[in-house]
């Protein structure tokens, strides 16, 4: 398929994603202060060494050396094949929800249909070592959902996540879809035993992964996974879970995320029943039937929880800037007086990751530039 972006901006976007001890966090707050990936990498060394350590300033200046080269050139294949997406931070196919996480990641690589984010999502987690009436409901409660147009997401492990995206798949066309966030680089398969179900992910739903290609599954990156599952979904139904289960972490993340928290109660003797049971005890909604979510949802399943701000075209740059209120209390302080950050700061009283996502947002997005002293007005 086109690439969706000129290559020289994808390989900008794909080499900062690579560079060894820069991460997502330093990615966006070089985002706030230079734009675009390109500018930072044309950057000076002084400029750039004011926000990182001189020798990864440096670093940033030369060419990448052969390894990140070879993977850059190898995720830019990937990326023409048909159903291979890449989104950026400056994408409009973005998902806008992964803002509220402090770290969302600056690429995405997706196999399937993009179109799926565009759908409420609700996610269904669970035990990887579940019993057969834990698969069971998580099979059916993920049909059902998908069924009234909800796009289920989960996390393609053994066990209830591979329950419930068979679940959402056997809804077939008429339904919401299904969405795996890997652990892995997307072309991996962990488990291996899902191979086949991430073969119908990618051709009737989507598969989506913030790790570079041929990133193997390691114990750290599923928490990482974890929290884009948290993020993405209005909702999360947790179906069994041990008392220390990695399904809790998601619970925990989507309420700290301000989403709604379900649970399946089950037997008390059930080791299985013992993590559910603990949230409903701190507050998540019991649920005997999928319709008990669609009913506690109805309210919040509105289009649109996706929608990311218009690219950087420079036309047209304000055009939903009543979606985000956070956005619009930001626009209106900068207003057409440039402003510099320590000023907005104090204002505002924000965390500076905070301010510095919002701002590296909205200049993303054509609707902020920065003068040459690199105080920040708001274009006309």
């Amino acid at each position: 398929m086109p690439l969706n972006a000129p290559e020289t901006e994808l390989r900008a976007w794909i080499r900062l994603s690579l560079e060894p001890d820069l991460g997502a966090d330093r990615v966006r707050l070089l985002l706030s202060v230079f734009g675009m990936p390109q500018d930072i990498l044309t950057a000076t060394t002084g400029s750039l060494a004011r926000h990182l350590d001189p020798a990864l300033a440096a670093r940033l200046r030369q060419p990448p050396g052969p390894d990140i080269q070879a993977a850059v050139d190898q995720a830019l294949d990937w990326l023409r094949a048909d159903g291979h997406h890449l989104l950026t931070l400056a994408d409009p196919h973005y998902p806008r929800a992964l803002y509220a996480l402090t770290d969302p990641p600056p690429i995405l690589y997706a196999h399937g249909r993009p179109d799926l984010l565009d759908r409420p999502m609700l996610a269904i987690v669970g035990a990887r070592h579940a019993t057969a009436d834990g698969e069971r409901n998580a099979h059916a409660f993920a049909r059902h959902l998908a069924l009234q147009g909800w796009c289920v997401v989960s996390g393609l492990a053994s066990g209830i996540d591979g329950a419930a995206h068979a679940g959402a798949l056997d809804a077939g066309e008429a339904g919401g879809g299904t969405l795996a966030v890997l652990g892995t680089g997307i072309d991996r398969v962990y488990p291996a035993a899902h191979h086949a179900l991430a073969h119908r992910i990618a051709t009737h739903g989507l598969l989506l992964s913030e790790f570079p290609l041929g990133t193997p599954g390691l114990p750290f990156h599923f928490p990482r996974r974890n929290r884009i599952v948290a993020a993405l979904s209005q909702g999360v139904l947790v179906v069994e879970a041990a008392a220390r289960s990695g399904s809790l972490i998601t619970a925990r993340l989507a309420g700290e995320l301000g989403r709604e928290v379900f649970a399946i109660p089950g037997s008390i003797h059930s080791p299985l029943s013992r993590g559910c049971h603990a949230l409903i005890r701190q507050g998540a909604k019991l649920v005997e039937s999928g319709q008990d979510i669609v009913e506690e949802l109805r309210q919040g399943a509105l289009p649109g929880l996706r929608a990311a701000p218009p690219p950087a075209t420079g036309t047209g740059a304000g055009a939903d800037a009543g979606t985000d209120p956070e956005a619009d209390a930001l626009l209106r302080r900068i207003g057409l007086d440039p402003v510099d950050l320590d000023t907005l700061q104090a204002d505002l009283d924000w965390p500076i990751d905070r301010l510095m996502g919002r701002l590296t947002l909205l200049e993303i997005a054509g609707r902020i530039d920065r003068t040459a002293d690199g105080r920040y007005r708001r274009k006309a």
